[in-house]
């Protein structure tokens, strides 16, 4: 279910050898942020103002090719802005568009790298990986080269790594795709998760009843300039009958 915590309940804890943050207290921004490539290329974003509070669910809109990606890497750290500021990027975790499977990597080996590279312990991203896993329906695949994995394996591995160290920002680059109907519900759920537990989620989807219902604010992004599409938000979870 979605709900969102009124008042702070997550006080700095320390945790796999670091001190995490308040999730409430995380809060992105950016201000007048462009981005084109080149010194001639054309504006893929211009002028893009938006606040990314903690504990909220944004959903981008957009044409294919608008620049829904460009922003999405921009809000993940993964691309720098041309122009105007971001201010306030919490740790995040990124699901892009195609996950790179020709990583040299078993699953388990790829996932526990990712977990230690988002500050957890060996054990306890060896053990998170495990669970992912296992919730996604993939356990059976830990050993296997990701290579090796089907396209809707991939991605599988290509959401629990995202998941792995609870990101205070989770950035979903068309993260449904290539899921099978169980692994889709499985997302929904974790998304809700984090969102009720403070941290901040972005997202694309090119289903238009995906988290139908759920987002504080959805955006379209169009001729370079990302505008709030007007409409009811945060109703709940998507109606009974309707695909996920």
């Amino acid at each position: 279910s979605w709900s969102r915590a009124p008042v702070c309940q997550h006080p700095p804890t320390a945790a796999a050898g670091r001190r995490t943050e308040c999730l409430c207290s995380t809060s992105m921004r950016l201000r007048g942020v462009g981005r084109r490539y080149g010194l001639a290329g054309p504006w893929v974003l211009r002028g893009v103002d938006l606040d990314v509070p903690a504990g909220s669910l944004t959903r981008v809109e957009g044409t294919n090719g608008s620049g829904k990606s460009t922003l999405l890497r921009l809000l993940a750290g993964i691309d720098a802005p041309t122009s105007g500021r971001i201010t306030g990027r919490p740790r995040t975790a990124y699901v892009p568009e195609r996950f790179p499977a020709e990583l040299p990597f078993s699953v388990l080996g790829y996932l526990t790298h990712l977990g230690r590279i988002h500050g957890l312990g060996r054990t306890e991203a060896a053990r998170g990986a495990g669970e992912w896993l296992e919730r996604f329906g993939a356990d059976e695949y830990a050993a296997t080269p990701l290579a090796e994995l089907s396209k809707g394996t991939s991605q599988k591995v290509a959401v629990a790594q995202a998941l792995l160290a609870a990101p205070a920002l989770l950035v979903l680059d068309e993260a449904w795709t290539g899921l099978d109907r169980t692994a889709r519900g499985v997302l929904d759920e974790a998304v809700a998760e984090r969102v009720a537990d403070g941290a901040a989620v972005v997202f694309v989807d090119h289903d238009p009843r995906r988290l139908s219902g759920a987002p504080d604010a959805v955006f379209r992004v169009a001729d370079a300039r990302l505008e709030p599409v007007p409409g009811p938000v945060a109703g709940g979870p998507p109606k009974s009958g309707e695909a996920p």
